[in-house]
């Protein structure tokens, strides 16, 4: 079995931080969220991946992952260029995956649990396509699944369905046999004028193709906006281990569960509230709180503020007395103190599709 993990899409939902960098990319407790899903694969036994790029600065998806080696992965790049739908960058496989069957990920997503019941169920249930559902609260938002009276079949799915008729989402993590190639050149666009996964597995029910329900314990997340985002990072904290590669000065506090990467330093009446991560190279401090549910990319600053439930992304510096909340910083990013400069006022050099509270 192959794996195929889909790194393209524009992420209009993540601007301004998707301007710089595809949003698989993303750090979620210093991790890049594309990582997750390489490692879900990767400990499901399936080693033989590919890569579907889309034109959104493919090279950085590259540049990041390289051949896989260092993952324990082979890694095949695969361009799909225009976004046209998740069933089109599937079928820009076709020639990778031959005759073997294959799991999609999309490189947005999480799961607590992995991936590993999902290829023995393909091969105990001789299933022509294995679909992983969670109930969600806005169906609507999501491709959604309709499954017989005794749960073990799949009647139907629908996409971001108006009126929906139930609430059991078709998440991002998909598998397939050659099966998918054979229907595709059936699929007609949707009126998103995309190519919809949820329709090509309802042409494969129509087909007469064997689909079956998975239904993923744990939770889920699709980290398309900015506050799913931060709620993967909450979950992901959550089960750290507390480890300290770097060095607590005297008089600083680290409470809690929290993971300090190799030459960081915490300094000068500094307080570390876990679960947090704090990356390479880091210097919080002095006089700084870092605070649950907030993770401090590498070579990152962090001075006299306080920073709570929050992603600082790599190569930040923030250096002002005030209080930082359910926030996302990204690379390279600074947030200085304007006291002593006239005329006072807020100074503020804002990118498009961004919000301010301040």
């Amino acid at each position: 079995m192959k794996g195929l993990v889909l790194a393209g899409g524009y992420g209009t939902g993540l601007r301004p931080l998707t301007h710089t960098g595809p949003k698989q990319l993303i750090p979620i407790a210093n991790k890049p969220n594309i990582l997750y899903c390489i490692e879900d694969l990767r400990d499901a036994g399936i080693t033989d991946i590919g890569i579907i790029l889309g034109n959104m600065m493919p090279e950085k998806v590259q540049e990041f992952l390289g051949d896989g080696y260092k993952f324990g992965v082979k890694l095949t790049y695969i361009v799909q260029g225009q976004p046209k739908g998740i069933a089109h960058a599937v079928n820009c496989s076709k020639e990778f995956m031959g005759d073997d069957s294959f799991i999609v990920y999309l490189g947005d997503n999480l799961l607590k649990n992995g991936i590993k019941a999902i290829p023995a169920k393909m091969v105990d249930e001789m299933a022509d396509c294995v679909i992983s559902l969670m109930p969600v609260k806005e169906p609507q938002r999501y491709g959604i699944a309709e499954l017989s009276e005794d749960g073990k079949k799949v009647l139907r799915t629908v996409e971001k369905p108006k009126e929906p008729k139930s609430d059991l989402a078709v998440i991002g993590i998909y598998a397939f046999n050659s099966s998918f190639f054979e229907i595709y050149p059936k699929l007609k666009p949707s009126w998103r004028d995309e190519m919809e996964v949820t329709d090509a597995i309802s042409l494969l029910i129509d087909s007469g193709f064997k689909i079956v329900p998975h239904r993923v314990e744990g939770w889920w997340k699709d980290t398309g906006r900015p506050e799913d985002i931060l709620e993967a990072n909450h979950l992901i904290l959550d089960g750290i281990e507390s480890s300290n590669e770097g060095v607590v000065e005297g008089g600083c506090s680290v409470l809690g569960r929290v993971r300090i990467g190799k030459g960081a330093i915490i300094s000068e009446s500094s307080v570390i509230r876990g679960p947090a991560v704090i990356g390479e190279d880091c210097r919080i401090g002095p006089n700084a709180y870092v605070g649950p549910y907030t993770a401090v990319g590498d070579r990152s600053q962090v001075i006299s503020a306080e920073v709570e439930d929050s992603i600082v992304m790599e190569d930040a510096v923030i250096n002002i007395e005030r209080k930082i909340v359910r926030s996302l910083i990204g690379r390279h990013s600074r947030i200085i103190s304007s006291s002593g400069l006239l005329p006072k006022g807020e100074r503020l050099i804002v990118g498009e599709n961004t919000t301010l509270y301040l």
